[in-house]
C-alpha cells in the first residue's frame, strides 16, 4: 500500500481538488504501449493506403534528380533551384504518411488521460537527480512491472514474427521466379501486411498496460486521512474561522433587520421574551409580513426602537409566539392568522385616526383568537 513521506498509509481516494492539481502539474494517466502500438498500426495501414502512390512519386523524384543538364550541374543558382524543388517534392511524397502518424499519435495520447497542456511539466525537477530516489525507482514495483512487460513484448513479437514468416515462407520463395516489378509489388505487400500483423500483436500488451497505468496513477494520487482532513480544512476554512464568519453574517443580518423596524405598523410582544414587527401595505394585495423578530435581547432592542419611533406595541403572547415560530423575516403571515392580525391592524389604524381627530378612541385589543396548532405555548 502506498505511503507518504511521513510513513502514513494512503488509504483515501483522491479528491477532485487533488486530481485537478495533478492535471495542472502535468501528471495524468498515460500509456506508452498504447501510443507505440497505435503508431505502428497506423504506419502499416498508411503504407497500405498510400504506399503505391508514394512509390510512384518516389520513382518520379529519383528520375527528377538524375535528369540533370550540364547547366544545372555548373550553375549554382540552377542547382539550388533544383535542390529546393527536390526537397518540396520529397516532403509532398511523405506528407500523407506524416499527417496520419501525427493525428494517431496525438489521439493515442489523450485516450486515457484526456487533453492536458501545462508548462509545469517542462520545469526541471532537481529531486529526480537524487541518487537515493533513483535507486528506489529502479527497484520499485513499477520498474519490475516495466521489466516484465518489456520481456513479454520481446517474446510476443518474436513469437508472432516467427509464426508469420514461417507461414509465408512459401510465398516469399516464389518471388525469385517472378518478374522484377511483380516481385517487388508482391514482396512489399507481404512485408507490409506482416508488419501490420506483428504490430497488432501489441494490442495484447496494451490491454494489460492501460488498466495498469490508470491504477498506478490513482494509487499515486491517493491521500492519507490527515491529508484529506487538511485539504478539507484549507478548502472549507478552520471551524473557528467559519464560526466567526457565521457570527458576523448573523450580526449583519440583525442590523439590516433592525433598520427595517421603524417601517413597522405595529410591534406585538410576549411581553418580554419575544417581539415581532409587522407591516401591512394597504395599497397592495399582499398579506401582512414580518419585518423583524427576536427573542430576549433582540426583543428588547425591537421594543426600544418602537418606543423611539412611537410605533404601537401590543402585548399579545399567543399571537406573538405563533408568528415568531411559524413565519420567517420577510415572509407573509400564515392564512390561519389573518383574522387575528386583522384585528390588531384595525386597532392600530383606528388609533391613528383617533390621534388625527377623525375617529373615537377604539377599545384596546388585549386578546385575539389563535389556532391551537400554531401556538407552541409558553417558551
Amino acid at each position: 500500500m502506498a505511503e507518504n513521506q511521513d510513513g502514513q498509509e494512503k488509504t483515501e481516494e483522491p479528491t477532485s481538488k487533488r486530481k485537478e492539481e495533478s492535471r495542472r502539474d502535468g501528471e495524468v494517466a498515460r500509456s506508452k504501449e498504447l501510443t507505440t502500438a497505435a503508431l505502428l498500426l497506423a504506419s502499416g495501414f498508411a503504407l497500405l493506403i498510400f504506399g503505391q502512390w508514394m512509390g510512384v512519386k518516389a520513382l518520379e523524384l529519383f528520375a527528377f534528380n538524375f535528369d540533370l543538364t550540364r547547366f544545372d550541374v555548373t550553375s549554382h543558382d540552377a542547382m539550388f533551384t533544383h535542390f529546393t524543388s527536390s526537397v518540396w517534392r520529397a516532403l509532398w511524397v511523405v506528407l500523407p504518411f506524416l499527417i496520419v502518424l501525427f493525428l494517431v499519435g496525438a489521439l493515442s495520447q489523450i485516450v486515457i488521460g484526456g487533453w492536458n497542456f501545462t508548462g509545469k511539466a517542462l520545469i526541471p525537477k532537481f529531486s529526480k537527480l537524487n541518487p537515493i530516489s533513483g535507486i528506489k525507482r529502479i527497484f520499485s514495483k513499477n520498474s519490475l512491472v516495466e521489466f516484465v512487460k518489456s520481456v513479454a513484448k520481446v517474446l510476443l513479437v518474436a513469437g508472432v514474427s516467427f509464426v508469420i514468416i514461417w507461414g509465408l515462407r512459401g510465398e516469399f520463395a516464389t518471388l525469385g521466379a517472378m518478374p522484377l516489378k511483380a516481385a517487388i509489388a508482391k514482396g512489399s505487400y507481404l512485408i507490409i501486411w506482416s508488419f501490420v500483423a506483428i504490430s497488432a500483436s501489441l494490442i495484447v500488451v496494451v490491454l494489460i498496460d492501460v488498466p495498469w497505468q490508470i491504477h498506478q496513477h490513482t494509487e499515486k494520487l491517493k491521500m492519507t486521512l490527515q491529508e484529506v482532513k487538511d485539504e478539507h480544512k484549507n478548502t472549507e476554512g478552520k471551524p473557528e474561522v467559519k464560526s466567526r464568519i457565521r457570527r458576523m453574517q448573523m450580526e449583519m443580518a440583525q442590523r439590516r433587520m433592525m433598520s427595517d423596524v421603524p417601517d413597522a405598523d405595529v410591534i406585538i410582544t410576549n411581553p418580554t421574551h419575544y417581539a415581532v414587527a409587522l407591516k401591512y401595505d394597504e395599497s397592495g394585495n399582499a398579506a401582512p409580513s414580518v419585518l423583524a423578530k427576536g427573542s430576549d435581547h433582540l426583543a428588547a432592542k425591537i421594543r426600544e426602537i418602537a418606543d423611539h419611533y412611537q410605533i404601537p406595541v401590543l402585548q399579545l403572547p399567543p399571537l406573538t409566539r405563533a408568528i415568531y415560530y411559524s413565519t420567517e423575516i420577510g415572509e407573509e403571515i400564515p392564512q390561519a392568522l389573518y383574522k387575528a392580525v386583522a384585528q390588531v391592524l384595525a386597532y392600530v389604524f383606528q388609533m391613528k385616526q383617533h390621534k388625527a381627530g377623525k375617529a373615537k378612541k377604539p377599545a384596546k385589543v388585549t386578546e385575539v383568537e389563535v389556532p391551537p396548532d400554531l401556538d407552541p405555548g409558553e417558551g
